[in-house]
């Protein structure tokens, strides 16, 4: 409906529908606290705070698992922290979202500085995601103290988006992460999340710096992938130890990847 600039107040949906709602979604809201409780088998997203700003999700439990299962999906919204919660979901533990698609540029309100500390992430697709939805841009968000392991994470360090979303995300700061197991990559930036290239709205990503974080095994350290038109501009990764890896990296079309102190398989990491 948006693709095809069908106006918002006409997109009805009731009885019969069977659309899956989000648990906790405050909409345009300010001073928004979610503290101490437990979310267990809700259908679709969690909390999903949506143009809304100073935002608190403090010491909250989410137990679930099904499709489209995200945690905590703060979406166009500043101003958010995350502290202190436990992640065991279907999808994405964390996603921090601005819009999708023509939506997401009529719109345009991007998500900034936004604060994950202290929490644990268990089985999920990322531990701490960008997107997919990014249209209107992420940027300033900052990762700090949380534990994830998992045979069933298949991502720690999550950034997806394609040609059709387009958008930004700049300035991702992680450090002092303990990741025990992953199933996949530690860093995954990858630019052809479903539709891929070649639709007229290429991503802008770069300045991501990830340092003093330790790994015990994982599927492989980084998959880097954008497009040979547009470039992963600034990938920083200081005091990492990835552990045991089961496969090469993957790097291609990224400018300004530096490695300092970064070790894999029990010898300094190259790319």
């Amino acid at each position: 409906m948006a693709d095809d600039g069908v106006p918002v107040e006409q997109r009805r949906f009731g009885n019969g529908d069977h659309l899956r709602p989000s648990f906790i979604e405050p909409y345009r809201c300010s001073n928004v606290l979610v503290e101490g409780v437990t979310l267990h088998r809700s259908p679709m997203w969690e909390i999903h705070p949506v143009l809304s700003d100073h935002v608190l999700v403090r010491d909250v439990v989410i137990d679930t698992h099904g499709p489209n299962n995200d945690g905590c999906d703060p979406e166009s919204s500043r101003m958010v922290v995350i502290e202190g919660c436990s992640f065991d979901t279907g999808d994405d533990c964390i996603a921090i979202k601005a819009g999708r698609n023509s939506d997401g540029r009529r719109v345009h309100v991007p998500s900034e500085d936004v604060v994950v500390t202290g929490c644990r992430m268990e089985d999920g697709h990322g531990g701490v995601t960008i997107g997919s939805e990014m249209t209107g841009g992420v940027r300033n968000v900052f990762v700090s103290d949380c534990e994830m392991s998992s045979p069933n994470l298949d991502i720690a360090l999550r950034f997806k988006t394609n040609s059709v979303r387009g958008g930004f995300i700049e300035g991702f700061h992680a450090r002092d992460l303990s990741i025990g197991q992953v199933a996949g990559a530690v860093v995954d930036v990858n630019f052809f999340y479903e539709e891929g290239p070649g639709h007229g709205f290429n991503p802008v990503v770069g300045d991501i710096n990830v340092q003093r974080v330790t790994v015990g095994t994982a599927g492989r350290a980084l998959n880097l992938r954008g497009y040979s038109d547009d470039h992963i501009t600034g990938v920083h990764l200081s005091d990492v130890d990835f552990g045991t890896t089961a496969n090469p990296s993957v790097v291609e079309y990224v400018d300004d990847l530096t490695l300092s102190n970064v070790t894999e398989n029990g010898a300094p990491m190259t790319v």
